[in-house]
């Protein structure tokens, strides 16, 4: 039978998001407190019932002869499809969670960084690095700082698999983090299409608002085949990642003295701050206001995929120790020389 959203309670839902998170089969007592550290008070009974619920309607099964589960192809396919209600709303929401988990000192250069994880199949990886490698070099990205993961690794709730190579790039929300952390409030509005004329930013010519989208929209342009970051690079024109958000337009001098910070430290994130209350990227600005043209981090992986090399990005997937990441360059001559 088809399992349909209206079905699907938000606890069930909850329970079937923590058995995705974990590698391993979970009994109803590790399902119980991983459930209240989501904020969601269940007890053992009440989780072995959603568990029956879930094992008739095909969403799980049970691991071995005790009550360990796993949750099965239908069971993620419903947890990507399925609650759209409870989705809306999520990237604004992910968005402020990061910027307050991230703890990156420039200065230190030290710390926890947002990160997006793209898996490439492992025989395409080298060819994906040669692609990538103009646009690191343009610095089309919110760093030059990357990490690699191996199958089998696990990268915060998310496991590379077999098969698979996956890329760590920073998320452009550490630019976020970074202006909160001193103290610089930011009102992230949308992420969008820039469109780039002679190699200069332009005007904006899609945009999807984060407050009440399900998806990140960086995810959304890659897979609708809508930019062309590709021909940003070759020669200056074309439609790339970038996000725009706007700060109190006393904060601009410290914006831009944590941008330079930032850039020394091998963050490239913030591509533009405006004037006050002047429009940037043909973008209105609200008075009293300074709007802001963030770079996006998962420009190199849309190159790839504009090249027609599959791409499996998980935007503002993790959290990663700055000390973890390697410049992109170093990265390049170990795995294609």
């Amino acid at each position: 039978m088809t399992f349909t959203t209206q079905n699907v309670e938000k606890k069930t839902f909850s329970i079937l998001k923590v058995l995705a998170n974990s590698p391993q089969p979970l009994g109803s007592i590790v399902i119980a407190r991983k459930l209240r550290d989501l904020g969601v008070d269940l007890g053992q009974r009440a989780v072995r019932y959603h568990l029956k619920v879930t094992d008739d309607n095909g969403l799980t099964h049970l691991a071995g002869r005790r009550d360990g589960r796993q949750i099965t192809q239908l069971g993620l396919k419903e947890l990507k499809q399925g609650m759209v209600k409870e989705k809306v709303g999520f990237s604004i929401t992910r968005i402020e969670q990061l910027a307050v988990l991230t703890t990156f000192d420039a200065d230190k250069r030290a710390g926890l960084v947002p990160v997006n994880v793209s898996f490439i199949r492992r025989r395409d990886f080298k060819k994906a690095l040669q692609i990538m490698a103009p646009v690191f070099s343009a610095r089309l990205c919110a760093s030059r700082l990357v990490m690699e993961a191996r199958s089998g690794e696990q990268i915060g709730d998310i496991m590379v698999p077999e098969d698979t190579a996956a890329l760590v790039t920073v998320c452009s929300i550490v630019v976020n983090g970074a202006l909160l952390r001193a103290c610089v409030p930011v009102n992230a509005r949308f992420g969008g299409l820039l469109q780039m004329w002679g190699h200069q930013p332009w005007r904006f010519v899609d945009l999807i608002h984060y407050t009440g989208c399900s998806l990140d929209p960086a995810e959304v342009f890659i897979k609708a085949k809508m930019t062309s970051v590709g021909q940003v690079v070759k020669n200056g024109q074309g439609s790339l990642l970038a996000n725009f958000h706007e700060i109190p337009a006393i904060c601009r001098p410290k914006a831009g003295d944590i941008s330079l910070k930032l850039n020394k430290a091998g963050m490239n994130g913030i591509f533009i701050i405006g004037g006050v209350s002047e429009p940037v990227c043909e973008m209105p600005v609200e008075p009293g206001r300074a709007g802001m043209v963030v770079i996006g981090g998962l420009n190199p992986l849309a190159a790839v995929q504009e090249a027609g090399i599959e791409v499996e990005s998980h935007a503002m997937s993790a959290l990663i120790e700055y000390k973890n990441f390697v410049p992109f360059e170093e990265l390049y001559k170990i795995k294609t020389v």
